[in-house]
């Protein structure tokens, strides 16, 4: 009888997990499906980049996993029950259905979070998505020279859509709000070198602001002031998929699965959750922060602890840790900012075009990662290597 692995959701760590499964357990007793929403993979790293027109290369799902043993199904998820190990799916054609798992492999990621700010939700756009990333593509097509962005959020993800569209759209005005000091987090070099982009750019950055509500034509912060936008940008955060709440797993306050070491559930040992939806630990003892730089050694420490316990292999014990944050800021300038063990920047950094192509390197070598699930994946290594800004994380947003 065939031991069925169902991965949940093919973002990066969905995606790595199952092509790491399939790599580990070549065996006709294990089967493996991947469920997902889209049919082809979402390089959610490069939102910032599909909004301003950048065409980015279709990877569609049924190729990468042609030939590997994984089956993936076109489904959105509606519902897990932990209990009796089934999960519920609503298939294309909108036909739903009950699939059974032996083990689950939850990776439904995180999407944009308007912080429960008046007007966000109806006025706002967002780049945690695709079809975000899509409408303000729109907006800013429809723009006019001398017209207002404003991008609310001090984040990587801020960081990176304010300088991408202001290098993008040079006739437009854009600004940046954030809750802090501009990329208060990083290092002194790291700082002025955030600062010298920004002035280049003309990005008006207005610090330590924070905004309170949004409008058609402006937002408006906490001391009451309004700063015009005719279109603003959100990245303050992300908010995880509502299915884990409400089901039986055990989760946080904000809904994320609470997993240990091995990234199995606290609550449900059949149950294994990775990326945004989960809540691990690394160094210190400190929760690792919403990124695909989490993500995908996440999947890896997943998959290889599947795999262990289904043949009686050794657990894998190697500890997930960060190095760097890799930030884009525009195509021709970027920033790689040193970090210890958990998170903290430290004073070595890269900066400039070297910076920008170390940066794009990441992202190229994430994305190969997933479109060859069969091939070159690191067997031992946990190192978190910071690649997805995209993905920022919350405590680090505006």
């Amino acid at each position: 009888m065939q031991h069925r692995i169902v991965v949940l959701g093919a973002g990066y760590a969905g995606a790595i997990a199952a092509g790491r499964l399939a790599r580990r357990l070549r065996r006709e007793d294990v089967a493996i499906t991947l469920v997902n929403a889209e049919p082809d993979f979402v390089e959610r790293v490069r939102m910032h980049q599909l909004a301003t027109g950048q065409q980015l290369r279709p990877r569609p799902f049924a190729e990468m996993f042609a030939g590997t043993g994984v089956e993936f199904r076109l489904a959105r998820v509606t519902a897990v029950d932990a209990d009796r190990r089934s999960v519920t799916v609503v298939d294309a054609d909108g036909t739903e259905d009950v699939v059974e798992y032996d083990t689950l492999v939850y990776a439904l990621g995180s999407g944009w979070h308007d912080q429960g700010v008046p007007g966000a939700a109806e006025h706002a756009h967002q780049i945690a998505s695709r079809s975000g990333a899509l409408r303000l593509r729109e907006r800013l097509a429809g723009l006019a020279a001398g017209q207002s962005v404003v991008v609310v959020g001090g984040g990587l993800t801020g960081l990176e859509a304010a300088t991408e569209i202001a290098e993008a759209r040079p006739d437009l005005d854009v600004a940046l709000a954030a809750r802090g000091g501009l990329g208060d987090w990083l290092s002194p070099k790291g700082r002025r070198h955030l600062r010298k982009v920004f002035g280049k750019l003309g990005i008006t950055v207005h610090e330590n602001t924070a905004v309170t509500a949004v409008e058609d034509d402006h937002v408006v912060t906490a001391d009451g002031a309004s700063i015009p936008s005719a279109a603003t940008v959100w990245t303050t955060g992300f908010a995880v998929h509502p299915i884990a709440r409400a089901s039986s797993l055990e989760v946080t306050d904000s809904g994320r699965i609470v997993v240990d070491a091995t990234m199995r559930s606290v609550s449900h040992p059949d149950v294994y959750a990775i990326g945004d939806a989960a809540l691990a630990t690394g160094p210190g003892d400190k929760p690792l922060r919403m990124s695909c730089a989490s993500g995908t050694p996440m999947a890896w420490q997943a998959a290889d602890s599947i795999a262990a316990r289904l043949t009686g292999g050794k657990l894998p014990n190697a500890p997930l840790r960060y190095f760097n944050q890799c930030i884009s800021l525009g195509r021709r300038e970027g920033l790689i900012q040193y970090v210890t063990a958990d998170d903290r920047a430290v004073n070595a950094a890269l900066t400039g075009r070297f910076a920008a192509r170390y940066k794009e390197f990441i992202c190229k070598s994430a994305a190969w990662g997933v479109a060859n699930p069969m091939l070159g994946m690191p067997t031992r290594r946990r190192a978190v290597r910071q690649q997805a800004p995209a993905e920022a994380a919350v405590g680090t947003a505006a």
